[in-house]
C-alpha cells in the first residue's frame, strides 16, 4: 500500500533536526559526507517501507534542484 508522500511541514522542531544534520557533517571529508548520506537515505528509505512513496520523493528532491544553478561566488 502506497503512503501519500508529506510535503507540508511534519516536523515539531525542524531547525534542530537541520542543526543535527549539520552537526553529523562536521569533520568529514566530502566522501565520508557523501557516505554518511547515502547511509541516511538508505535507513530512511528502509523506515518508509514503500518503494513507491520512496520513488515520489526522489522524484519530488530531483525536481526541488531543478532551479538550482551553481554558485560562481560573485554577485548578482
Amino acid at each position: 500500500m502506497t503512503s501519500p508522500l508529506i510535503l507540508t511541514p511534519n516536523l515539531d522542531r525542524p531547525d534542530d533536526v537541520y542543526a543535527e544534520l549539520l552537526a553529523a557533517h562536521d569533520g568529514l571529508t566530502k566522501a565520508q559526507s557523501d557516505a554518511l548520506n547515502a547511509r541516511l537515505i538508505l535507513i530512511l528509505a528502509n523506515h518508509i517501507g514503500d518503494q513507491a512513496t520512496f520513488i515520489q520523493a526522489l522524484t519530488k528532491a530531483k525536481g526541488a534542484g531543478s532551479n538550482d544553478r551553481p554558485h560562481d561566488g560573485g554577485h548578482d
